[in-house]
């Protein structure tokens, strides 16, 4: 029976975390996603060939911002919400949940105060591989997000997808299932970069500062550098990986670009290397929500907790 009990009390736990992760992410989510279009936008515009050979290029955020508007209408602001919210449910709660279970096994004996490095090692570990373990299960829905973001049509029949199924259904008829993982392997290497930064930075700073003098406004503002920090790393390799995807559903006499490596070897030499930070400064404003992800979380938890505990 103990046994059962502690079983129990885990999966009650398990759930706690998917459930408090996935509404933390799902709020900042479609608070960001005008700023997360414009910034796919800026970013994909020279690696889209419906933009390349049919639409005049965006000049930078504000003409970006002013012609979506007029163009496309208030609402394409949200274009690829719906996949986004749908895929950052269980991505944000999957990492959320395991990086728990994965400092168990990466920390393990490890003492906090004594060996720093040690801890700083297993915490930058555990978030990468939590990030790993929901981007092999979500990838299709990112890659959606992205293709519905990027699409410039102004009414449904000049759009390339009308929906998330839509693009599904084309896509895996052109290129088959393997379609929707192009740029897979770059996102990858992207994502342990930026969860393990995301993760391990923000964990380090809660243990160096101290976690009982961390106020609200404090875990904003640490949390806003460590998502800043993490994305700038990660952000070339999204880049390309994005720049992939744009490549799904297209004949191959009109790809852009063969592979991860090509797509950036001809970014460099064609469009010099701040080509890979296109978007980076949007990214940078998005970062907010994301940064208010782990602070919602935080608070979420202990919300949770004090309910738990009168009960």
């Amino acid at each position: 029976m103990q046994i059962l009990k502690m079983a129990m009390v885990s999966v009650l736990l398990f759930l706690k975390d998917f459930l408090l992760g996935g509404l933390a992410g799902a709020v900042s989510k479609t608070a960001a996603a005008p700023i997360e279009r414009v910034k796919l936008l800026l970013q994909l515009q020279d690696g889209s060939v419906q933009m390349r050979n049919s639409y005049k290029r965006y000049d930078g955020i504000v003409d970006c911002v002013r012609r979506v508007l007029k163009e496309q209408g208030l609402l394409s602001f949200w274009r690829g919400n719906l996949a986004n919210v749908v895929r950052y449910f269980p991505t944000q709660a999957i990492n959320l949940a395991f990086k728990d279970r994965y400092k168990e096994l990466f920390l393990r004996g490890v003492d906090k105060c004594k060996d720093f490095w040690t801890y700083f090692a297993g915490s930058v570990a555990s978030g990468s591989a939590a990030g790993a373990t929901s981007l092999c299960v979500v990838y299709p829905l990112d890659f959606a997000r992205t293709r519905l973001a990027a699409d410039v049509g102004k009414v449904n029949e000049e759009r390339e997808f009308t929906g998330l199924f839509d693009c599904f259904k084309k896509i895996v008829k052109s290129d088959g299932f393997f379609g929707l993982y192009r740029g897979f392997w770059m996102s990858l290497i992207g994502i342990v970069i930026y969860r393990g930064a995301y993760f391990g930075f923000y964990d380090i700073a809660k243990e160096v500062i101290g976690s009982e003098n961390l106020n609200f406004v404090t875990k904003w503002i640490v949390a806003q550098v460590t998502t800043t920090l993490a994305g700038l790393l990660a952000y070339p390799c999204d880049t390309v990986r994005r720049r992939m995807m744009m490549q799904s559903g297209c004949r191959k006499d009109e790809r852009l670009y063969s592979n991860s490596l090509h797509c950036a070897g001809r970014i460099l030499c064609q469009e010099g290397i701040c080509a890979f930070f296109k978007g980076a400064f949007t990214n940078i404003v998005r970062g907010i929500s994301s940064s208010l992800v782990l602070v919602l979380y935080d608070e979420f938890q202990k919300l949770f907790e004090f309910l738990f505990q009168t009960d």
